[in-house]
């Protein structure tokens, strides 16, 4: 009988039996009054892996997303992107949809933009008849540029532009325990940098569903009340929450193995005449 590896995504994996084990033990409440324990659990430990004050549990990494960026802006706000983003390219038109922004994409190389190259695009805060620039947007890793990692020099170098020019910072971390796991730098250290985080319990973690958002306590409350407007708040969802909960314990070790087998993937497709890969 043939056997095939499914390597299209990291979204493709099953949850273990241990994980099954935790979903079915999982203690439950009503989490739109915050009485789910379990829920409560990860999003306490979420927040101290990142470093933030608070977090919260939500349905996918695009409402994490939104919900960030609707947090942080108005009507008629922009939130500058690098071009090949996810939230400009994967995320369905929703900051217009939802929140009624529009992304300015800037061009950077391998899903990375530097300061030199956003700084032209802020807005002039005179200019009336200009949208307001908002928010600055980074993906860590990045996902369209074959998962490459933001450099750590440069998200501080980020920071600093966005601070001068009083912009708000979003870190679309949906893998950034893949850049944690390779650099060794902590996830706290990288959401440091930024006001909000969003991040993936599905892709490499391997639990079926669900993501994190975390920042400052008025910042998830207010995400709380925005999560409820765009259709997210759930009830005895504590039997998902169990299996982001055990990725987290569990899991995030074995990224590092991940790595090295794509490595090697990655060498072997390499040495085919035929085919090329950018393996720096």
């Amino acid at each position: 009988m043939n056997k095939f590896i499914d390597l299209r995504s990291d979204t493709v994996t099953k949850p273990s039996p241990e994980m099954r084990k935790a979903i079915y033990e999982a203690e439950v409440g009503d989490d739109v009054f915050k009485e789910d324990p379990t829920v409560n659990k990860l999003e306490k430990y979420a927040a101290e892996l990142l470093g933030k004050e608070a977090a919260l549990f939500v349905a996918s990494g695009v409402m994490g997303n939104q919900i960030c960026l609707n947090v942080h802006t108005q009507p008629a706000d922009e939130v500058i992107c690098e071009s090949d983003s996810h939230i400009f390219n994967y995320e369905s038109g929703s900051p217009a949809a939802l929140s009624g922004i529009q992304l300015l994409p800037v061009n950077g190389k391998q899903g990375v933009i530097t300061p030199e190259q956003v700084e032209p695009f802020i807005r002039p805060k005179s200019a009336y008849y200009m949208p307001r620039t908002k928010v600055l947007e980074v993906e860590n890793t990045h996902n369209r540029a074959g998962g490459t990692i933001n450099p750590i020099e440069n998200i501080i170098a980020l920071e600093k532009l966005a601070d001068k020019y009083g912009l708000k910072k979003h870190l679309d971390g949906a893998r950034i325990w893949n850049a944690s796991a390779e650099t060794n730098i902590t996830v706290s250290e990288y959401a440091s940098h930024f006001d909000s985080i969003s991040c993936c319990l599905s892709k490499g973690l391997g639990a079926p569903v669900g993501s994190i958002i975390a920042g400052n306590k008025d910042f998830i409350t207010e995400a709380f009340r925005v999560r409820k407007s765009f259709g997210g708040g759930m009830r005895q969802v504590g039997i998902l929450a169990a299996a982001g909960l055990y990725a987290l314990e569990n899991n995030r070790e074995r990224l590092k193995e991940d790595h090295e087998r794509a490595k090697i993937l990655a060498g072997v497709i390499d040495k085919n005449p035929n085919l090329k890969i950018d393996l720096s």
